[in-house]
């Protein structure tokens, strides 16, 4: 292309964050959607007082997004000590401004504003969801019941009518590239793709859909699942994918039903993706 691409990712964790800072390197237009299920740790916390969509994913997306300041530090700062130990900053500001304007999605907006960011950053829903998975015929409810639940045979998210922005189905339908991943399967990255409105946006959606894999297992999250499982968790809750970008020798690959590119997309010691070459290798699949 000779212009610079649209590219929407979508995920959550530090995964979601890795991804936003490659887009930076070779993306025009950038938006991510996140899973805002959480329940546990100050996002939980934030999520129970206040009422609002979990926002500590949203605040390190927001992080990766922009230029490093003493603002981009300052959100990421957790408090270790008294009543707001455990705490981060940058979830303490998302929930003020929520709290102060009464709009979630506004107190994202003045966030990203504050930072002078580059992209957009949306929820994959406006209300707090619940995640619910299905283990071995029993259901499970909550990220960090669920991401400890064993073998996970499906996810779903209640309410299933939950209503996800406008401004996020709008980039979904105009990306040129859609990035999915990398991050935990079941809790982050499913987590959104089963959010009916962001399923229906995705299946509906032109541009290229890139599955960026793990480099490793998440016990017992995903535990002795190959690349070929990742793929297939994936079409099983609705998300077939065009291409899956892999580090070499990370996982096995089993018998993979879609292009699958394998690049050095990690640091050294496989502990991290590392935005700089996944910049590189997600560039040459728009």
């Amino acid at each position: 292309m000779t212009t610079r691409p649209a590219v929407v990712a979508l995920g959550g964790g530090h995964g979601l964050s890795a991804t936003l800072r490659a887009a930076r390197r070779y993306a025009g237009d950038i938006a991510a959607v996140v899973s805002v299920a959480d329940d546990g740790g100050s996002s939980g916390r934030l999520r129970s007082a206040f009422g609002i969509p979990a926002p500590g994913d949203l605040r390190r997306c927001l992080v990766a997004l922009a230029d490093d300041s003493l603002w981009a530090a300052v959100l990421e700062h957790r408090f270790d000590a008294g009543e707001l130990e455990g705490h981060a900053f940058g979830n303490l500001l998302i929930a003020a401004l929520a709290d102060y304007t009464g709009d979630f999605e506004v107190a994202l907006h003045e966030t990203g504003r504050l930072l002078g960011l580059e992209g957009r950053v949306f929820p994959a829903t406006r209300e707090p969801v619940v995640l619910k998975a299905e283990v071995e015929g029993t259901s499970v409810e909550g990220q960090v019941a669920v991401s400890n639940a064993g073998r996970i045979s499906g996810i779903s998210v209640i309410p299933p009518d939950a209503r996800t922005p406008d401004g996020a189905l709008e980039a979904v339908a105009a990306a040129d590239q859609i990035v999915v991943g990398p991050g935990s399967l079941f809790t982050s990255v499913l987590a959104v793709v089963a959010v009916p409105a962001i399923r229906e946006a995705l299946a509906a959606a032109a541009g290229r859909k890139v599955y960026v894999c793990n480099l490793r297992p998440q016990v017992p999250e995903t535990a002795g699942f190959d690349v070929a499982h990742h793929v297939s968790a994936l079409a099983d809750h609705g998300l077939e994918v065009d291409v899956v970008l892999c580090h070499p020798g990370a996982l096995p690959m089993g018998d993979v039903a879609v292009e699958c590119v394998e690049e050095r997309i990690a640091v050294a010691d496989l502990s991290e993706h590392d935005p700089a070459l996944l910049s590189e290798a997600l560039a040459r699949l728009v």
